[in-house]
């Protein structure tokens, strides 16, 4: 299987080509390694995605899934919002991720 065409960020062109294989193979191509936590996440962002037809801004999300914040950083190493939301074939977040 190939990963759909993305945009030069590495987000999915088109949303509705995204599917837990491609968001996991889209990870392994970026060299990104996930772990069942953070896949979790990105989980429950696309359940958060869904319910409100928006990605969340980073303090949202972690008062949504019960996490400080702080623990999201360390986790994810960086801006948390970006690489859930590219391996969970969202759009790309705005503001302060």
């Amino acid at each position: 299987m190939e990963i759909p065409k993305r945009d030069g960020d590495g987000y999915l062109v088109d949303m509705s080509d995204w599917s837990e294989q491609t968001g996991r193979m889209m990870a392994d191509a970026d060299g990104y390694a996930l772990n069942e936590k953070m896949w979790a996440q990105i989980m429950q962002a696309r359940a958060y995605f869904e319910e409100f037809g928006t990605v969340p801004p980073i303090r949202k999300f972690a008062k949504y899934i019960g996490e400080d914040q702080k623990e999201l950083f360390e986790l994810w190493m960086t801006g948390p919002m970006k690489p859930i939301t590219k391996y969970g074939g969202m759009p790309k977040p705005t503001g302060c991720v």
